[in-house]
């Protein structure tokens, strides 16, 4: 069963070595992410970013058993597990799913999860453009027509890119 647990970002290391030590090593986790490259100062920095900030997909075949997800509670680096996950483990499932359709061989997530979901208003996180806002003018099949400011411009599919959705 997955839970959704929400925790210190600077330490999921220490989270996770937590967890295994108290639940065993059949333990699952999934944090979507994506990479972006962007230059500071004259040097490229590749950086890696979660796309839901602190919360983190934990699957364990316990988790079904309320005694369990009770004697996890304080671990280390866990701010605490999110209620509901019994009740919503399909569409947890379908989430995650949807999520790995969009990764690439490493494993992050690609553009077009972002262009699905976004309907009118983007920021750039990588490129020229980097922390622009954008707003979207046209959806076509390989581009968007956009306006930053007061430049009109069109982003291709192609480039690499990346915005998300504010």
């Amino acid at each position: 069963m997955w839970v959704v647990a929400k925790i210190k970002r600077k330490e999921i290391g220490i989270f996770k070595e937590s967890f295994i030590k108290n639940a065993g090593k059949d333990i699952k986790f999934y944090c979507p992410k994506i990479q972006y490259h962007h230059y500071f100062g004259n040097k490229l920095k590749i950086t890696e970013k979660f796309v839901l900030e602190n919360y983190i997909f934990c699957y364990h075949s316990n988790f079904g058993q309320s005694n369990f997800i009770n004697s996890l509670k304080f671990l280390k680096g866990l701010k605490y597990f999110l209620n509901g996950s019994h009740q919503n483990q399909n569409e947890i499932v379908k989430f995650i799913k949807y999520c790995k359709s969009f990764e690439n061989n490493k494993g992050y997530l690609t553009q077009s999860f972002f262009k699905n979901i976004i309907t009118k208003k983007a920021k750039f996180i990588s490129g020229p453009f980097t922390n622009m806002m954008f707003e979207i003018l046209e959806k076509k099949k390989n581009n968007l027509k956009v306006i930053v400011g007061n430049v009109v411009t069109t982003i291709s599919n192609k480039t690499n890119y990346l915005y998300c959705p504010t």
